[in-house]
């Protein structure tokens, strides 16, 4: 059925294809001329930004223009959608600018509308496209959420608030543990080498989140400055967050020479060590380092449920998690061999 089907008013791109004239005039004209070449490249961001955003939304409204009505529409509820309207539109913030989704509303009495071009699309319930949602994750991941708010404005010229890019960037992580959990690394052969290892590191809380004691301790120092910890501030506002790995490694056999080069030799002929592989990581702020260490154990089974392979951990020396992975082995029947690494932990005079 072609009921719908239209070409938009003045032909695809009509928009897009006048503001280029604009832009390609106002370029060649007098008052360009007289700018510096700072000055030039950002009115040319902007207005090359707003090129763009007009060719996404001239393709959205040949899409629009495009799409035809279906019969036996039936929603996610069960429910058939028997009207259907064209017309409805919806705003979509992408990283050129905000423009407008226009579709067909499949509609039925007492039920939501159906959208089948949203569908289509893969658009987000909320209004900030894909696009936007992953600059967020990015660059709340560099800073406070301020910042990454700040710097999606410079890359986009979208003003997203400080709220809006916490709530971004939280519905990110919503699917972090599926995303993980899907690209979890399959068996190795039983040669390799299964390798286990924990750290622990001390992170900057907030105020609200620190232990009573320490938050006491916080609460009675002063601070130089209003907006961040000076070096030396951050003692007594930590919490200790524990991280383990697990990663396969083939065998790779060397001699000392490989790992300290003796005099006169180049280190350029040394035979390169074993290679982490299938990386899995976890970590938590947590007391119970017990249990980060039988979360690694439980992917290490996973990879070897019949315990074939050599099994090693590596930790640096601190002794409550020799203990949790001695326990767990011998809860699990299975033989590690444990390396202590403690060089990066020597103290050097």
């Amino acid at each position: 059925m072609q009921e719908y089907a239209a070409e938009p008013a003045g032909g695809a791109f009509a928009q897009s294809r006048a503001y280029y004239g604009e832009l390609e005039q106002w370029l060649s004209g007098v008052e360009s001329g007289k700018l510096r070449h700072a000055d030039l490249e950002e009115q040319l961001q902007e207005r090359g930004r707003e090129l763009l955003r007009r060719m996404h939304q001239d393709h959205l409204d040949l899409l629009a223009a495009q799409e035809e009505r279906r019969d036996g529409v039936t929603g996610a509820d069960g429910i058939a959608r028997t009207r259907a309207e064209k017309g409805h539109g919806r705003p979509l913030a992408t990283v050129f600018g905000q423009v407008t989704v226009t579709r067909i509303a499949y509609r039925a009495p007492g039920a939501a509308n159906a959208h089948l071009l949203d569908a289509a699309l893969n658009l987000p319930a909320e209004k900030q496209s894909h696009g936007l949602r992953k600059l967020a994750a990015i660059e709340s991941a560099r800073g406070s959420f301020g910042d990454a708010a700040a710097a999606i404005a410079r890359a986009t010229g979208v003003n997203t608030g400080k709220r809006q890019a916490e709530e971004l960037a939280r519905r990110a992580a919503a699917d972090v543990d599926a995303f993980c959990a899907a690209r979890r690394p399959g068996p190795a052969p039983d040669e390799h080498v299964l390798v286990l290892t924990g750290d622990g590191k001390g992170i900057v809380m907030r105020p609200d989140a620190l232990r009573p004691a320490t938050a006491k301790a916080a609460a009675s120092g002063r601070q130089k400055l209003a907006t961040r910890l000076s070096p030396g501030e951050k003692h007594g506002r930590k919490r200790m967050a524990e991280l383990a790995c697990v990663y396969d490694a083939a065998p790779a056999p060397r001699a000392p020479a490989d790992i300290i080069t003796p005099p006169g030799q180049e280190s350029k002929d040394r035979a390169r060590g074993p290679a982490a592989a299938g990386k899995w990581l976890t970590a938590s702020v947590t007391d119970d380092i017990p249990a980060v260490i039988a979360a690694a154990f439980d992917e290490a089974e996973r990879r070897d449920p019949r315990h074939r392979r050599p099994w090693a951990a590596l930790v640096d020396g601190n002794r409550t998690q020799i203990e949790a992975v001695e326990a767990e082995a011998g809860r699990r029947g299975v033989t590690v061999s444990v390396i202590c690494d403690f060089v990066h932990v020597l103290p050097v005079n």
